[in-house]
């Protein structure tokens, strides 16, 4: 461990490596660097110990972005016993080799798109994602690790600050949405901090949030999510409007209410994740 951290602590730093290397970042892309090794390293240190965890030793790492490697540094310092990188910037891969070089064979890279990732197959360690989210893929990657929760031990994600806003965003509130309700069934979820955006390279125009997903002790199988994403997208199509309007297609709505404990009069913002499913296992 002690000479992993050597050998990272050596490295040029990420300011120089940037330079090095020409990167820009790309608009198009959702980039927005993080150079801040001290930054990095809270990201990491907070989520091992929001997780009673010490490292990732014995734990398979996937970092989604990894753009010039500070978070993958920081990542590396914790000694996970596997670090995947997936990056769609061609111009970045020749960073990652580099620390490949250097680290040992702890390193696997894919130049790939991480929506197209398949994260199906078995593994006989458990795994976690770690990224600073590209902004315009954030909602679709974690939808898409959200219906399969069970097959990680926790993510550590990165967000625009209103993105995470509405995962987290209590009941009777303007965030709360169809996103919070698969979220919060789906996961225990901790806030770790915000970041400015004066932390970031070019910096955006908004804040940032870290969120830490821990799966729910008995995550929802794929039919529950399927109902429940039919029944939400129904109900919060027409957020202003009580259920018994917006629902009103649905079979024998006063009953299955009753039974769910939703009152008809009842607006989508004010029915918990936890009635949504009761709502939705009567479809």
């Amino acid at each position: 461990m002690a000479e992993l951290k050597q050998i990272i602590a050596s490295m040029p730093s990420l300011r120089l490596t940037v330079e090095a290397h020409g990167l820009m970042a790309k608009k198009t892309l959702g980039q927005n660097f993080l150079l801040d090794s001290n930054i990095t390293d809270k990201i990491i240190r907070t989520s091992l110990d929001n997780q009673h965890r010490k490292s990732f030793a014995g734990m398979h790492i996937y970092e989604i972005g990894p753009g010039p490697g500070g978070l993958t540094r920081s990542i590396l310092k914790a000694t996970p016993d596997k670090l995947t990188v997936i990056e769609m910037d061609e111009r970045c891969i020749g960073i990652m080799e580099e620390l490949r070089a250097k680290t040992g064979n702890i390193m696997e890279i894919i130049n790939g798109d991480a929506l197209k990732f398949d994260f199906g197959h078995t593994e006989n360690i458990p795994r976690q994602i770690i990224s600073n989210l590209p902004y315009n893929v954030s909602v679709p990657l974690l939808t898409g690790w959200l219906k399969n929760i069970d097959r990680f031990a926790a993510l550590t994600l990165m967000f625009q600050k209103e993105v995470a806003d509405r995962i987290t965003a209590p009941l009777c509130t303007k965030d709360y949405g169809r996103l919070s309700v698969l979220a919060q069934l789906q996961c225990k979820i901790t806030r770790l901090f915000d970041l400015n955006p004066e932390c970031f390279v070019p910096a955006p125009k908004i804040w940032s949030t870290i969120l830490l997903f821990e799966p729910a002790a008995t995550p929802l199988t794929t039919p529950q999510i399927n109902k429940l994403e039919k029944l939400t997208m129904q109900a919060f199509a027409q957020r202003r409007k009580m259920i018994r309007q917006s629902l009103k297609s649905v079979p024998a709505l006063e009953a299955k209410c009753a039974a769910a404990g939703i009152p008809l009069t009842a607006r989508p913002e004010e029915i918990s994740p936890q009635q949504f499913l009761s709502l939705s296992a009567s479809l």
